[in-house]
């Protein structure tokens, strides 16, 4: 007998979830005829059936027990919008247990528990999709899991954050500081009232976890990535980079190499030339170097209610045509292989340094000393503006490890010579 109807029960109606109830509804011919059958939300959970929503839900299908949605046997797609870990992780592990498919757009969630849901997945013989948990309406879950998976993925880098993009572009642009900035994004709506997620680089570490643990084939857990945020770039950084030729940008790196995995959170000085350095503003991109398809980019919005929804209700669609054709389960967990991590002390980058110093001869020559010492080249070395008998130097180093570049600059910030290292970013020239 052919299936005339998927029933969907959703997790939450916030942002996220009334967007996709919106485009079921207003696409829902659409939407039928490329999936085969009719898709119909028969059970919401909300906090308050009350509240005005400003949407055309029949009666009935508001609901504060989650119950109702985990335990209809009707139900054949459980939508998960409702943020969060602990309730949201209880309830995603309820329903693959019954057999029914996930959609989640829950970066927290899948960075934290994706190993124990995948398998309740696969032992369920159910599907688990989040093509939304990292960049928003961005195609790049099924992209890397399916359209690349010939590919033996050499690296990814993403702009994953659109809160502290937007923030380094205008930066950027103005001439802002970092504080000026960040209230103009929390009065715009870009950033919320605590920031700390965004600007010091934890919502752009769940996502490249993700990101990393499908591209490697290894589970990436969230404490193995390096994290640095925003918070130390000023004016002065941006307008010193522009001039040697470069953007500031948060990026999220993984990287495939001879001696481990580099999974990582941090600024970089990114080339002007290079395909993400072009993107501003709240918008996201994630650029990936595959061994047979060369280099690729995926752009677009990130975050809002639209853009997000529309991930989420392709993967609602896809999950109804796996149900339909009787396949769920096909595309699981990819995460068969144990690759070791590199260390964050043995990555080798370039990197700009800012440094304030006392204007006066023989500084530069004890600070070179202590660079030759720990095997830091240095490649550029510019003298900046000199107020009241302190002056700025900008230096670009050759290729470092990390650890050597750490253990010169602690001796470095000892000299009397030195006020202060007022920065370090790291500089990612090759893509």
């Amino acid at each position: 007998m052919v299936k005339e109807v998927v029933k969907v029960g959703m997790l939450g109606l916030g942002t996220v979830g009334s967007g996709v109830y919106k485009i079921l509804q207003s696409n829902a011919s659409l939407i039928a005829r490329k999936t085969g059958a009719r898709i119909e939300v028969v059970k919401v959970l909300v906090r308050d059936t009350s509240k005005n929503r400003g949407l055309d839900i029949p009666e009935g299908i508001l609901t504060d027990n989650p119950d109702d949605v985990l335990k209809d046997e009707s139900v054949d797609i459980v939508v998960e919008v409702m943020g969060g870990i602990g309730k949201a992780r209880d309830y995603a592990l309820a329903a693959l247990q019954q057999g029914k498919s996930l959609v989640t757009a829950n970066k927290d969630m899948m960075a934290v528990y994706g190993e124990e849901l995948f398998m309740a997945a696969s032992e369920n013989r159910c599907d688990l999709m989040f093509e939304a948990s990292v960049a928003g309406g961005i195609p790049i879950i099924k992209v890397l899991k399916q359209s690349l998976a010939a590919n033996r993925i050499e690296q990814v880098m993403g702009i994953v954050n659109g809160t502290t993009n937007y923030m380094l572009t205008r930066m950027t642009l103005d001439g802002s500081e970092f504080k000026d900035v960040l209230a103009e994004a929390q009065a715009r709506g870009y950033a919320e009232a605590d920031p700390t997620n965004d600007i010091e680089g934890f919502d752009a570490a769940r996502k490249i976890a993700i990101l990393a643990s499908i591209v490697f084939n290894t589970r990436i857990s969230l404490d193995k990535v390096y994290v640095e945020g925003i918070t130390r770039i000023s004016a002065e950084d941006i307008k010193y980079a522009c001039e040697l030729g470069y953007v500031v940008k948060l990026l999220g790196i993984a990287k495939d190499t001879s001696n481990g995995i580099e999974v990582r959170v941090h600024p970089v000085l990114l080339p002007e030339t290079h395909p993400l350095a072009a993107v501003n503003d709240v918008f996201n991109a994630v650029f990936v170097k595959g061994d047979a398809v060369g280099e690729t980019m995926f752009y677009g919005r990130g975050a809002g209610e639209l853009p997000t929804a529309s991930a989420v209700t392709a993967d609602i669609m896809d999950a109804a045509r796996n149900i339909l054709h009787r396949v769920q389960g096909i595309v699981g967990c990819t995460c068969f292989e144990e690759r070791p991590l590199k260390p964050m002390g043995d990555v080798r980058t370039r990197n700009y340094l800012r440094l304030r110093v006392v204007d006066k001869p023989g500084v530069l020559a004890q600070i070179a000393l202590i660079f030759g010492e720990n095997q830091v080249s240095l490649a550029t070395v510019f003298q900046k503006e000199t107020v009241e008998g302190k002056a700025e130097l900008v230096l670009v180093t050759h290729e470092v490890a990390e650890k050597n570049l750490k253990q010169a600059l602690q001796g470095i910030e000892q000299l009397p010579v030195v006020e202060e290292v007022c920065n370090a970013i790291r500089v990612e020239d090759q893509s």
